[in-house]
């Protein structure tokens, strides 16, 4: 994952499109006559990426590869510094110099040396590439001489600066648009983009540099973002705290339903919510299985039920105000009706697993039950945790509607559901029904093994129990769990989350 620095001066954790950056950079320029006249946005740009260079490697033969936009002005005025500092620089452009307009031509002439074509680029005679040919604007497939190179450079294992974005990466969405070169270092400017942080484009940027280049703040500002990168900034201030005054029945109270078949994934779910905070958690077990979670649980309840009207009695206790249902519950009618029946009775909602599978064939029922769970209080109250394949099933026709991009289907989904949906994987998108969306980078590959998704969905429930808002706590459990595990480290299972967490 990108390994995110700032030399902003205070770090920023807004993500803008590379639509948005184009708007700020278009605002500050025309609210700043003196850096259009000098260029001084392109200067201070390619600056921030010399130096990051200079930081990073010795003097050494540099190959310098141009496109044809500003993304390539950049790399012609990083050749220009390099050289002027000692460095042996070679350039080598998509198209010739001269065919480049507005801050591109003028950055061109800055070099004012010799150029190759692209196509004659040959990597053996490099030891370092600064890739400049395309910024994270791509929107459109590349054509042949631009992944012949950049195959070129991925075969010969070079080191490269990437500009902006690695070239082939789109900004947005971080899917690949044609061949990609995955570079040690990625500069970019004044805030990151999506792709930064969305696979696979994540994979190619190595470590991510974000450089002030002295964009007008309030034309920044002025962007309507509601895009960031998850970190405690954003939620720690809601995050419970436990206080003196407090006793348990004021942290909050979760109910789990446990399954019949695979208890360990209600365990780890009503243990995580206990780690969370939550001040009382009480599994709803089947009677035929009572006996595994009350051996195996010396802190949480266990209510046993034979029917549907017991587990309707459990769930409707007054103080028991989260419901966690999913995990290991088995994709039946009676977890169905559980969700249905927490949603009635005002309870917020933990969905994960089963949960959702369960509502594949009838998605709009669990939609309208959360919608209506949200109306009183004009806002999401559930929250929903599905991996890739559960998202399918429940939102198949986002999918086809959008593609691979993984936040539109986040927001879409949280909209049509009015929930928070926590998108999983390596990239981690959480969305709320009002647009709000963070992208979350903190997880590490251990992760990828059976039961943390249990452990995850306990700790939203134990954070919601206790009062945080849904996106918040949904955004907040995300993080929390990326940090035990990096904590934890290789050998990781879903139980060392448990320990970690503390």
């Amino acid at each position: 994952m990108p390994l995110l620095q700032s030399e902003l001066p205070s770090t920023s954790l807004r993500l803008l499109t590379p639509a948005q950056m184009l708007q700020a950079e278009q605002a500050s320029m025309a609210a700043n006559a003196t850096d259009t006249a000098d260029h001084g946005l392109m200067q201070r740009a390619a600056q921030a990426v010399a130096v990051a260079i200079q930081r990073r490697w010795q003097p050494c033969r540099v190959a310098v590869l141009c496109g044809p936009g500003n993304n390539g002005g950049d790399g012609y005025v990083v050749a220009h510094l390099l050289r002027r500092q000692g460095w042996s620089v070679q350039v080598f452009s998509l198209t010739p110099p001269q065919q480049n307009q507005g801050d591109a031509a003028w950055a061109a002439l800055q070099w004012g040396a010799s150029t190759q074509p692209l196509s004659a680029f040959e990597p053996t005679a490099f030891d370092l590439v600064v890739d400049a040919i395309f910024g994270a604007g791509l929107n459109r497939a590349l054509g042949t001489d631009v992944d012949s190179c950049l195959q070129a450079c991925a075969q010969a294992k070079l080191p490269i600066c990437a500009v902006d974005m690695p070239s082939g990466v789109d900004g947005s969405t971080g899917q690949l648009l044609g061949q990609a070169a995955a570079a040690a270092l990625t500069v970019t400017f004044s805030c990151a983009k999506p792709g930064h942080f969305l696979l696979p484009g994540k994979d190619f940027c190595g470590e991510l540099l974000v450089a002030d280049i002295g964009l007008d703040a309030a034309c920044l500002q002025a962007i309507g973002s509601h895009t960031w990168l998850n970190a405690p900034a954003l939620w720690d201030h809601l995050k419970p705290q436990a206080l003196p005054s407090q006793h348990k029945y004021k942290r909050g109270h979760v109910v789990v339903l446990g399954g019949e078949v695979l208890t360990g994934a209600a365990r780890l779910a009503a243990q995580a919510a206990q780690r969370s905070g939550a001040g009382l958690v009480t599994i709803a077990a089947p009677a035929s299985v009572w006996g595994v979670y009350a051996q195996a649980l010396q802190g949480c309840m266990v209510q046993s039920f034979t029917d549907g009207d017991a587990l309707r009695s459990i769930i409707q206790e007054p103080r028991r105000n989260v419901c966690l249902i999913g995990p290991g519950a088995g994709a039946l009618d009676t977890t169905r009706q559980a969700v249905l029946e927490s949603a009635a009775a005002g309870k917020q909602l933990v969905l994960d697993a089963d949960a959702l599978t369960a509502f594949a064939q009838q998605p709009q029922v669990l939609f309208d039950a959360l919608a209506a769970l949200a109306k009183p209080l004009a806002q999401a109250r559930a929250v929903l945790t599905p991996h890739d394949g559960e998202f399918a099933r429940l939102f198949g026709h986002l999918s086809a509607a959008l593609g691979k991009d993984k936040c539109a289907q986040a927001r879409l989904a949280a909209q049509r559901a009015q929930a928070v949906v926590v998108l999983k994987g390596a990239d981690t998108v959480i969305a709320a029904p009002d647009g709000r969306l963070c992208i979350n980078a903190n997880a590490p590959a251990t992760l990828a093994t059976g039961g943390t998704g249990d452990v995850l969905a306990g700790l939203v429930a134990g954070l919601l129990a206790q009062g945080m808002p849904a996106f918040e706590a949904a955004c907040a459990a995300v993080w929390l769990h990326g940090q035990a595990a990096q904590q934890v480290g290789p050998g990781l299972i879903a139980e060392d989350l448990l320990h970690a967490l503390a």
